[in-house]
């Protein structure tokens, strides 16, 4: 019971009926595509957000809607910090540093209240068997975190740093696009995609880094080294792949994200978004 087939075909069968509840959510309640990402991201599963997820979810920050229910479900995961559960509270850190240097300005006020919770995960220590400290790793980002939510030059610094890669991405991508023929699109938005990854902070860069030592200290096949699936969503059923094509079309379309004030807006969001 315990063969790598027996675990494999666990995660399958887990995966399956996630799906089927996420499309009967969408199906029958108003869920949206970015509410369930961000639910997704911040769970005790062993595997920690993607900067691609994470930037659709950033994205669709700008959203009025999309943000309120973004940030109650962040709000609920640091409700409370729980030591058994770290994870929950460390991917939620980890999607909040995104949000603080490339979401809606006002998310730095809205998670004030949180502090007090961060501040208790300062003190974390958490060393799994195969000698990786994850406690080092929580303190760190909670200490960046406070930095950002505290040090209103800092906040600023990093989101010049963040918007300066974005922009640098675009630009990149208009002398790609000007030097291929339509019959490269493809291989382009591939290239493209794996430039949009780069877009992350320092501290983020290292975290992915990390990511691979995620499964610890539970009844879990542990590998000498786990991968990530590259497309966890290449089993969706057609209803949910419908509902999230809207979002991931975009997502590294990033001349339109709201760092890059282009002709393609034609309207101002109603969130803030850059100093």
């Amino acid at each position: 019971m315990g063969s790598p087939f027996f675990h494999e075909f666990k995660r399958q069968a887990s995966f399956f009926f996630k799906e089927k509840i996420k499309t009967a959510r969408l199906a029958l309640t108003d869920v949206t595509p970015a509410e369930l990402l961000t639910e997704e991201a911040t769970n005790g599963d062993f595997w920690a957000p993607d900067t691609r997820t994470m930037g659709v979810i950033s994205r669709a920050a700008f959203e009025v809607d999309d943000y309120w229910r973004i940030v109650d479900i962040l709000h609920n995961r640091l409700t409370k910090f729980d030591r058994k559960t770290w994870r929950v509270s460390y991917k939620t850190l980890l999607l909040l540093e995104h949000l603080l240097t490339r979401g809606p300005l006002r998310v730095a006020d809205e998670f004030q209240s949180d502090k007090e919770v961060i501040k208790e995960m300062e003190s974390f220590q958490f060393v799994d068997e195969k000698g990786f400290n994850w406690g080092s790793s929580v303190r760190n980002l909670s200490a960046r975190i406070l930095k950002l939510l505290e040090n209103e030059l800092f906040l600023k610094e990093e989101r010049a740093r963040a918007r300066k890669l974005t922009r640098g991405i675009q630009g990149f991508g208009s002398f790609s696009h000007s030097h291929r023929s339509p019959s490269h699109d493809g291989s382009f938005k591939d290239l493209a995609f794996r430039t949009c990854t780069r877009c992350n902070s320092n501290y983020s860069e290292q975290i992915n880094q990390e990511y691979e030592f995620l499964a610890s200290d539970d009844n879990f096949l542990i590998e000498e080294k786990i991968h990530k699936p590259e497309n966890i969503y290449e089993d969706v059923s057609p209803e949910l792949e419908s509902s999230l094509n809207k979002i991931r079309e975009e997502e590294c379309a990033v001349e339109d994200h709201p760092f890059c004030h282009s002709d393609h807006h034609t309207s101002e969001s109603l969130l803030s978004s850059l100093e």
